[in-house]
């Protein structure tokens, strides 16, 4: 394995991994994350076919699957009066989850980072109203969390 991939690449793979888990119930984590590596990555794959599997990937899919319920109860405190949390576009969750996943349990990435990132996500994976939302809300979050 020659290819290291980007905290930004990984954080693509990981919205690539985490939005099919939403959806299918049934698929597993390491097929999510293998099948996000291989869409651009398919050099990682090693002649055994067992792909390399950066630790930080793990760790974001890992880590906001396990603290799916926590995130997303975050996102409902942050909405706007009228706003349900089942009417949010699922790409534009996936992408909230992983900036507040960074920034309430990864130490290592300054929060302004994280609420960059995210907004970077949604130049690639959604839309100029999604960036607006994303930041707002994180935003919010951020105020919070150097508040306390």
């Amino acid at each position: 394995m020659n290819k290291e991939l980007s905290r930004h690449e990984i954080r693509q793979k990981a919205v690539q991994a985490l939005f099919p888990l939403d959806v299918n119930q049934v698929l597993d984590k390491k097929d999510a994350i293998d099948a996000a590596l291989e869409l651009e990555h398919g050099e990682i794959i090693d002649e055994e076919q067992e792909n390399f599997v950066p630790g930080y990937l793990d760790a974001l899919v890992t880590g906001v699957c396990a603290n799916k319920s926590i995130l997303d109860e975050k996102i409902k405190n942050h909405l706007r009066k009228g706003w349900r949390f089942e009417r949010l576009a699922k790409m534009d969750v996936v992408i909230l989850r992983i900036g507040l996943f960074e920034m309430l349990y990864v130490d290592d990435t300054p929060n302004k980072v994280a609420l960059n990132e995210a907004i970077e996500l949604t130049k690639t994976f959604s839309d100029e109203q999604a960036r607006k939302f994303v930041n707002g809300i994180l935003s919010a979050v951020n105020t919070e969390i150097e508040a306390s």
